[in-house]
């Protein structure tokens, strides 16, 4: 029998989505036992999987979003499908007590901790104090600012996990900025 396309394998998708919403489900259940009582009230929580287009990563990771009634949040991963996660895969990888409390006060914290993804990192062209040029404007001959690096391997709050600059710059006209490769068309030494 011949069917068209948008008929075809509508049972097994359903199924899939069934799949997956019962894990999702199943993540905000254990999650939620794993924060603390006393900052566990209003606590809303959105797992879902992410595809990741990058060779490097796994094809389908998992993002639990932690959503506290203060305005602080804070993102976890883990490089699975939502069925392949167990709760003591969760329980392994699930930010620490003084982490969550952080984010239920609206404090900036990374997680995973910056220091244990830092030897994971590749080495960079240029250190904190350098000097250097940044392409700021879409002109390869005029669109370039001068500034020192102030940070290596910067991130902001919201950015997904494992996401870093590679540079974040002041340049000299007061304005901080970050590079996003470490690539000459973005980021150079100072001429």
């Amino acid at each position: 029998m011949f069917l068209p396309d948008n008929m075809r394998n509508t049972s097994q998708e359903e199924q899939a989505e069934g799949r997956r919403k019962k894990a999702y489900s199943q993540i905000e259940k254990w999650a939620l036992e794993l924060i603390p009582e006393n900052i566990r009230d209003g606590v809303q929580l959105s797992v879902q999987e992410i595809q990741c287009g990058d060779p490097e990563c796994a094809p389908i990771d998992t993002a639990i979003a932690i959503l506290f009634p203060s305005g602080g949040r804070g993102m976890m991963g883990l490089p699975l499908e939502a069925h392949e996660v167990t709760k003591e895969l969760l329980q392994e990888n699930f930010p620490y007590e003084e982490i969550l409390v952080k984010w239920s006060k609206g404090e900036d914290a990374d997680w995973p901790p910056l220091e244990a993804m830092m030897d994971q990192l590749p080495s960079l062209r240029f250190d904190v104090g350098q000097r250097v040029e940044c392409r700021i404007g879409p002109d390869e001959v005029t669109g370039w600012a001068k500034g020192t690096i102030t940070q290596l391997w910067y991130r902001e709050q919201g950015w997904a996990e494992g996401s870093f600059a590679p540079y974040k710059i002041r340049l000299d006209d007061g304005r901080d900025i970050f590079a996003p490769g470490d690539v000459d068309m973005v980021i150079r030494a100072e001429k």
